[in-house]
């Protein structure tokens, strides 16, 4: 399997556990969260956070920087990012143009004056 193919499964396998976005969630919302910040947030034993986290590191979707004794995680959105370019984009520019087109005839010359 080409390279491109196999990190973009381990994207989707990472992405598709509801635990795992929401591990992702909580790094939108505050970037460079501890183990211990993330579990106050998570409904799970601190083991079982570690293993999802450890998924979405191994999908690059996280990246970890030590700060002295502190490992803080970091979302990456450059996985999600190559995921919207190559599966999402292609099928909402045709979506896209139709309703721009809808909108330009429903408005007519005038573009929606009285």
């Amino acid at each position: 399997m080409p390279k491109e193919g196999k990190d973009t499964d381990l994207v989707f396998k990472a992405m598709a556990d509801p635990n795992r976005r929401k591990v992702l969630d909580l790094l939108f919302s505050k970037n460079g969260q501890t183990l211990s910040q993330l579990c106050e947030e998570l409904d799970m034993q601190r083991q079982s956070a570690t293993q999802h986290i450890d998924i979405l590191i191994n999908a690059n979707l996280i990246s970890v920087v030590w700060k002295g004794r502190e490992k803080l995680h970091f979302i990456n959105p450059v996985p999600i990012y190559e995921v919207y370019e190559r599966w999402v984009r292609k099928f909402e520019e045709n979506r896209l143009s139709f309703l721009h087109d809808l909108k330009t005839q429903l408005e007519g010359d005038n573009h929606g004056a009285t």
